[in-house]
């Protein structure tokens, strides 16, 4: 076992802001006191953003991870993980060389972590739409994961560490799963089953343990307004989620609802519950973004690897300011080291 985790960091949508928040990351220096990161990306985009902003950092390119290299905040151990030539990728907008290169940095990465090579991955955003142009039929990091690993029973969860978020009466921190999660609004009602609601209920209620180290409190999220009024505003609570909360309950596992969402994540704030299953992307996205902005971390369930993300976009609109926030980065990388730490729980 490794003194600390070896961390394999992606370098997503090189035109976007990743390059830009890796560099302002590395050299935080306590980084290094409980991680030994290794970025896969592009060793020539690196070294250009490095010169233009004077950061200091030697990028150091590596072949491979057989012996893992060293690095501080002065060395940034790079993997080359891409044969794109990005030479002719303009920072700013979707393109396909860069959504085929973010994607050949993923793969990478999750290979050497089935291999037991690396410990976790940490992503930087990538663009749906440079992977659609590259002619990948994803939505995103977390199918792409989902599909490269196997697994069938996965979800996505926004979490909100405990010593940044807003809370009023818990030090636990906040996560929120999605059901459905990169669909039309429209095509949602089909996945919203029994047995999709429960298996996200598990998964929530599986990564809790392992972030806050006790047996967590959900909170599930009804689809209707009110929770549909006893069934006037329809019946997608008792026919769909309500079996689900009952079975889950059976399992030992301390769940409730469906909550009206407006009222429920007020409740959670107030330190009521340590996990919420929303039922669709914006019903939890928009709802913990507001109660904590964008310092949040992305983690992908039901892997048998562990993968944390920062929880923005490429932000093209920001990409040649230099003003992008490194907070959600270096939250990812903690999380990911807890969870290493916490694998067994």
């Amino acid at each position: 076992m490794h003194a600390l985790p070896r961390l394999l960091i992606t370098l997503g949508d090189v035109a976007g802001i990743g390059p830009e928040v890796l560099l302002k990351s590395w050299t935080k220096s306590e980084l290094f006191a409980y991680s030994q990161p290794v970025v896969v990306g592009d060793v020539e985009w690196l070294e250009r953003l490095n010169e233009k902003y004077s950061i200091g950092i030697r990028i150091n390119p590596i072949t491979d991870l057989t012996s893992w290299p060293a690095s501080n905040r002065n060395i940034m151990p790079c993997l080359q993980g891409t044969q794109v030539n990005l030479c002719e990728v303009t920072p700013g907008k979707a393109q396909a060389g860069a959504g085929q290169a973010a994607f050949d940095f993923l793969q990478l990465a999750i290979q050497q972590t089935q291999q037991k090579i690396a410990d976790a991955i940490v992503t930087l955003p990538l663009h749906k739409e440079g992977l659609y142009l590259a002619g990948l039929d994803y939505p995103g990091h977390t199918e792409i994961l989902a599909d490269a690993c196997h697994v069938k029973e996965y979800a996505m969860m926004l979490y909100a560490p405990a010593s940044k978020h807003d809370l009023e009466n818990t030090h636990l921190g906040l996560g929120v799963a999605h059901v459905t999660l990169h669909q039309s609004l429209r095509s949602i009602f089909d996945y919203i089953t029994p047995a999709n609601v429960l298996e996200k209920i598990v998964l929530t209620a599986n990564i809790m343990k392992k972030l806050i180290g006790s047996q967590p409190r959900i909170g599930v999220c009804a689809l209707n307004p009110h929770a549909s009024d006893g069934g006037i505003f329809g019946n997608e609570e008792e026919k769909n989620i309500a079996p689900a909360v009952l079975k889950a309950q059976r399992q030992g596992i301390t769940v409730s609802g469906p909550w009206p969402s407006d009222t429920l994540f007020k409740r959670a704030q107030r330190g009521e519950f340590d996990g919420i299953v929303a039922m669709y992307h914006d019903q939890g996205h928009i709802a913990l973004k507001l109660i904590s902005g964008f310092h949040l971390v992305n983690i992908t369930l039901g892997l048998p690897i562990i993968r944390t993300s920062v929880a923005h976009g490429t932000a093209y609109d920001i990409v040649n300011d230099w003003i992008a926030d490194p907070y959600s980065l270096q939250a990812a990388i903690e999380v990911a080291c807890l969870l290493h730490q916490n694998r067994d729980v």
